[in-house]
């Protein structure tokens, strides 16, 4: 599969899933929202999460979508450009 990238990512929605992340009250760790992501169904660890961060993994439409579940945000949150609140 050949991936492309957008603006030297590989993604769009690794910026607004660290930022919900980091502000959920109370904060999930990497290794908290993998677990969240697996119990989705999904085969993450923490640096699945680090990667999807950092814009340097592509990330599935399923995954888009349990990422937006577990964070509760709409799916045009998670896509938005501008980071997430």
């Amino acid at each position: 599969m050949k991936v492309y990238s957008y603006k030297g990512r590989k993604n769009l929605v690794g910026v607004n899933v660290r930022s919900a992340r980091r502000h959920r009250i109370p904060a999930l760790t990497q290794q908290q929202l993998a677990d969240a992501m697996v119990e989705k169904g999904c085969e993450f660890d923490r640096f699945t999460v680090m990667r999807i961060e950092s814009g340097d993994r592509f990330v599935a439409d399923y995954e888009v979508k349990a990422l937006a579940e577990i964070l509760d945000l709409s799916l045009e949150e998670i896509y938005s450009e501008k980071e997430a609140n």
